[in-house]
């Protein structure tokens, strides 16, 4: 992790600092990984709609199911456009994400999401933009800003395994989102890093 957001936290909230040691002694550095050009964009958005409710190994058993069935394993908005829903749902997935998956595919097709231009676009616009797509709500968007993008100040609301480390870490029963909001904002502008550090938390 960079050393200019290790000593932001330490300087800010002891608990999620100390919290990254243990981390660091027990696990090692966190992995970094490189960000994602655009054509690896959609790649990414088709695969979080996979992933909803989902265990991390029963998405990537579907994920790569879906890929098998496209030439050169090759997922395009084209390929899906082409393809029977029938044929993507024998994979595994159930109806409505097939339909979500196709409204994006159909959206790009028709020029009305352009992924190209999510790069130079402010996290609030990249949300307003990708929930307009079926599917596609507040916890997907924000994974995908986190991960896809690299955007560094993001938290989500909406994840389980967040609210239980900060339960944890910060003997909490039952906060408000207004109490939860004082230990976040202290974060910023490295929430993401926060957020990392608090689900790998959860394996100590």
């Amino acid at each position: 992790m960079d050393s200019k957001v290790v000593k932001h936290f330490q300087k800010v909230d002891l608990t999620l600092y100390k919290t990254y040691l243990k981390i660091l002694k027990k696990q090692g550095e966190f992995p970094v990984r490189k960000k994602l050009v655009f054509d690896q964009y959609f790649n990414e958005l088709v695969e979080s709609i996979i992933s909803q409710q989902l265990s991390v190994k029963a998405a990537d058993t579907i994920y790569n199911r879906v890929k098998s069935i496209f030439p050169q394993n090759k997922i395009t908005p084209g390929n899906i456009l082409k393809t029977t829903s029938e044929a993507i749902r024998a994979c595994g997935l159930s109806n409505s994400k097939v339909s979500f998956i196709k409204d994006l595919s159909q959206k790009i097709i028709d020029k009305q999401l352009d992924l190209k231009k999510l790069d130079s676009m402010d996290d609030e616009n990249i949300k307003e933009t990708l929930m307009k797509i079926k599917g596609i709500g507040p916890w997907t968007v924000e994974m995908f800003l986190m991960f896809s993008l690299q955007r560094k100040d993001i938290f989500s609301h909406g994840d389980l395994g967040l609210k239980n480390a900060l339960k944890k870490l910060y003997y909490l029963d039952n906060p408000s989102k207004e109490d939860l909001e004082k230990i976040i904002g202290r974060w910023s502008p490295y929430k993401t890093s926060a957020c990392k550090i608090l689900w790998k938390s959860l394996d100590l």
